[in-house]
């Protein structure tokens, strides 16, 4: 077999993968385990790497951020791995964060619970999923996220709600809206190998451009893709 595929179905496409991308995605492992040498708190961390949660790039520039930048104020989108990775950076950092995950499933966020340690300055928000209209698409959306939300934070991490085959995950725009060209922050979008969330990227890109703030961006790549879009001080994590 000439190279290795990897398909994941969904109603209207198919992506497939080639040798090359599970050859970039090894390599990310190496530099992962790499990264995370001298740090019980990761090493010792049961984590299921790939499927639905982050790959091996996403984890090492998660690592990366967290232990460069130590963001004080994080919301993520989705509940997962990614939610036990910072968390565990934060404990082992030994420093003050708040930190809001937003999860659509209601028995999803109880089975979490049940078995994870939460921080004291941690909380999971329910938000159920609903079907909005954007520019003429059907887009799944947290219920009432907006009005839930009303601070900026220093880093999103866009990994839910569950995809949509155009303007994926839009409910950050909604949150972008809000900073100005004094904010920093760093937006992590999971996924972005797929049309919906390139489209919402590049709205994001458009409404600073608008809103004439600053930014970076950078593109990691394995199996899946991730980008980043960061302000001036955060630039440099388009380099790792």
């Amino acid at each position: 077999m000439s190279y290795l595929k990897k398909i994941f179905k969904s109603k209207k496409k198919v992506v497939e993968y080639t040798q090359n991308d599970w050859l970039r995605e090894l390599d990310w492992a190496n530099v992962y385990h790499d990264s995370i040498r001298g740090r019980p708190y990761l090493e010792d961390l049961p984590l299921n790497v790939g499927r639905w949660a982050g790959n091996y790039a996403f984890f090492y520039v998660l690592n990366r951020i967290m232990h460069d930048y130590k963001p004080k104020k994080i919301i993520e989108f989705g509940l997962g791995e990614s939610t036990k990775f910072v968390a565990s950076c934060i404990e082992g950092l030994k420093y003050e964060c708040d930190y809001l995950i937003i999860e659509q499933n209601e028995d999803w966020k109880s089975i979490f619970e049940a078995n994870n340690k939460l921080l004291a300055n941690s909380n999971i928000l329910h938000c159920p999923l609903i079907s909005s209209t954007i520019n003429g698409f059907n887009v799944n959306s947290y219920k009432d996220l907006k009005s839930k939300i009303n601070y900026n934070a220093d880093f999103y991490i866009i990994d839910g709600p569950f995809g949509s085959d155009r303007f994926s995950r839009y409910d950050i725009y909604y949150l972008a809206e809000e900073l100005d060209a004094k904010s920093e922050f760093i937006i992590l979008i999971d996924d972005c190998q797929r049309v919906g969330e390139q489209d919402t990227f590049n709205a994001l890109q458009n409404l600073f451009k608008q809103k004439k703030i600053n930014y970076y961006v950078a593109e990691y790549g394995g199996v899946k893709t991730f980008k980043l879009l960061v302000s001036s001080k955060y630039r440099y994590s388009t380099t790792f």
